[in-house]
C-alpha cells in the first residue's frame, strides 16, 4: 500500500493525497444539517466514470477480504503507550513525506512545522452533476456528523454552510474532476497550475486529496479544499471523508508506526479512531502554537500525551 502523504507545495499550499496500490445511516436533526440549496436531478455518469466505479468496488472488496478498512477503531490487538502516541504525533503533525521540487512530487521525508487553524471552519460541500441524489444525501449526513465530531474533539468551531466558506469539499466523478480547474481558481485565485494539474490528472491509485493554504507561512491555515472521488463505494468514500477532512486540520502526514490510525498507509482502519482523536486534541491544545518545530513541540506533546493516557508509558 501507498498511503496518505503530505507535501510542501507552492504559494503557501500544503497538499495531502490519499492513495492505494491496486490490489446505520444516521440523519442528524435539522439544526445540524448543512446549509445547502436543493440540487437539480443529476445527469448520468460517463462510461469512464462507470468503469472507475467498478474498479473501486473491486478494490474495496479486496481490502475488506484482507481484513482491512476496519471500522472498530482498534481494541486489545492495537495497544499504544504514551511514548508511541508522542512519536506518532511528531511524525504525523511535524513531518512531510513528499516535497514539491521543480514542479514535481518527490518522496522525501523532511521536518516541517506545526500547522492548524486559528479561526472557525465554514465548510461547504460541492457535488458533481453526475453524483446521484441519494449518495449526496448520505454524504451530507456523514459529513454533518463527522464535522460535529471534529469540532467536539478539537474545540474548533466547524460549521457546514454556504455562507463565506473557507473549507470546500468536492465530491465529484471523473467527468467533473477533469475540468475542475476554473472552480478551484474561483476559490483560491493564486493557486498554482501544478496544484490544479495534480487534481485534474489524478491517477486512479489516488483516491482523494486535500490541500490547505497557509498564505503567511506562519503555520495558520486560512483555506482548504478536499477532492473526493464520487465513484468510490460507500466505505471507501467514508474513509476518504474521514481522512481528508482531518488532514486538512493539520495532521497531514502518515506513519507506518501509527496504529490504530487512519494516518497510516496500510488501510487497516477506515474511520477516525480514538487514537486519532487524541492526536487532534494534542494538535489543538492551547499549549501548542502555530509554526512550532519538533524541538519546540515534542516536550509539550510529551506532557499532553501523559495527561491524556494517565501517565501510561
Amino acid at each position: 500500500m501507498t498511503g496518505r502523504i503530505r507535501i510542501s507545495a507552492v504559494a503557501g499550499l500544503l497538499l495531502a493525497l490519499a492513495a492505494c496500490d491496486e490490489p446505520v445511516r444516521f440523519s442528524p436533526p435539522p439544526a445540524a444539517r448543512p446549509d445547502v440549496p436543493e440540487t437539480e436531478t443529476p445527469s448520468e455518469p460517463s462510461a469512464a466514470s462507470r468503469e472507475l466505479a467498478a474498479y473501486y468496488a473491486r478494490v474495496e472488496n479486496d481490502l475488506r477480504a484482507q481484513g482491512l478498512l476496519r471500522m472498530d477503531g482498534g481494541g486489545p490487538d492495537t495497544p499504544y503507550s504514551t511514548r508511541q502516541l508522542v512519536e506518532n504525533f511528531v511524525r504525523i503533525a511535524l513531518y512531510e513525506e513528499f516535497a514539491s521540487i521543480g514542479g514535481r512530487l518527490v518522496a522525501q521525508q523532511t521536518e516541517s512545522r506545526l500547522h492548524r487553524w486559528n479561526q472557525p471552519i465554514r465548510m461547504k460541500v460541492h457535488f458533481g452533476d453526475t453524483v446521484p441524489e441519494e449518495q449526496r444525501k448520505n454524504d451530507r449526513d456523514e459529513i454533518a456528523l463527522y464535522t460535529a465530531r471534529l469540532s467536539r474533539v478539537t474545540g474548533l468551531p466547524v460549521l457546514l454552510t454556504d455562507r463565506n466558506p473557507n473549507y470546500h469539499v468536492f465530491i465529484v466523478n471523473e467527468d467533473e474532476r477533469r475540468v475542475i480547474g476554473p472552480e478551484l481558481r474561483k476559490i483560491i485565485p493564486d493557486i498554482s497550475q501544478s496544484a490544479i494539474t495534480t487534481v485534474e490528472t489524478m491517477r486512479r491509485t489516488t483516491f482523494c486529496l486535500v490541500f490547505a493554504r497557509d498564505p503567511r507561512d506562519d503555520g495558520a491555515y486560512t483555506q482548504a479544499v478536499a477532492v473526493i472521488r464520487g465513484e468510490h463505494p460507500d466505505l471507501l468514500r467514508r474513509s476518504c471523508i474521514h481522512e481528508e477532512l482531518a488532514q486538512g486540520l493539520g495532521l497531514s502526514n502518515d506513519s507506518p508506526m501509527a496504529r490504530p490510525s487512519i494516518f497510516n498507509d496500510d488501510e487497516e482502519f477506515a474511520l477516525l479512531t480514538k487514537h486519532d482523536e487524541l492526536l487532534l486534541r494534542m494538535l489543538y491544545d492551547p499549549r501548542m502554537r502555530n509554526g512550532m518545530s519538533e524541538r519546540e513541540a515534542r516536550p509539550i506533546a510529551e506532557v499532553i500525551a501523559a495527561e491524556l493516557l494517565g501517565g501510561d508509558s
